[in-house]
């Protein structure tokens, strides 16, 4: 935790293999909290994210159940099957295995995707975002939504999930600007601060032009221990 009991908290909902960003916002606190007693809503980074490949950006998308779950929180929301598993693991085989890291990488990135077993997204999320963090050596407390009382209040809940977790400052990413409002983080006496994703380094990437907007995993892939030097989490 900061000097002078100050906490820094975030709260987002989980996503499938998220890019850099999502991870430097996890570094950036003292605590982050999976927001997934939100409603899970389809075509979006919940289940499914962004690769390069040889013939371009492809999207590797766990199936889940949706049918008739117009109103299903992402915690709630089932994995259909488990066949997406091997073929996710293949694609990675065959568009990384050239990279400069990938046997690094698959040694422990290999076993959650063919020894594993998942029945939730949420738990799948999770699990694939702490073995990131692990790798990377962020060491932020994560925590999950669930493990407190939810207010009502789209901003009031926000606001006091981050004061029930003990936090003095949120740290919120630009596209909530649209809908929260400043004024009630006030009334909590908590701290707003906008996370700011503009000026990243381009790296080492396979496949012709360079994206910004894929899987942490591309990064990994080509660079390993090196990907630090191309996130913002070891300037915070």
């Amino acid at each position: 935790m900061s000097d002078f009991n100050m906490k820094k908290v975030a709260i987002l909902q989980s996503n499938y293999i998220p890019w850099k960003g999502y991870f430097d916002m996890v570094a950036a606190v003292d605590e982050f909290i999976i927001y997934d007693d939100m409603q899970y809503t389809r075509r979006d980074w919940r289940n499914r994210n962004l690769i390069k490949t040889a013939q371009g950006l492809q999207w590797l998308t766990v199936p889940v159940v949706v049918k008739g779950q117009y109103e299903q929180t992402i915690k709630d929301t089932k994995i259909e099957n488990s066949s997406w598993q091997g073929k996710h693991w293949k694609t990675f085989l065959h568009q990384y295995k050239k990279s400069l890291c990938f046997k690094e990488i698959s040694d422990w990135l290999e076993p959650l995707y063919i020894q594993e077993e998942y029945t939730h997204l949420s738990q799948l999320n999770q699990k694939f975002i702490q073995a990131i963090c692990s790798y990377l050596g962020i060491k932020t407390k994560i925590t999950c939504s669930w493990d407190y009382t939810l207010v009502e209040g789209k901003t009031e809940r926000l606001a006091d999930l981050c004061k029930k977790a003990g936090g003095t400052e949120y740290i919120s990413g630009p596209a909530a600007k649209g809908y929260i409002i400043p004024d009630i983080f006030e009334e909590y006496n908590i701290k707003l601060t906008w996370f700011d994703y503009i000026g990243y380094k381009e790296y080492p990437q396979l496949y012709g032009n360079f994206e910004h907007g894929v899987s942490i995993l591309d990064l990994l892939f080509n660079c390993g221990k090196n990907s630090a030097n191309y996130m913002r989490f070891v300037n915070i």
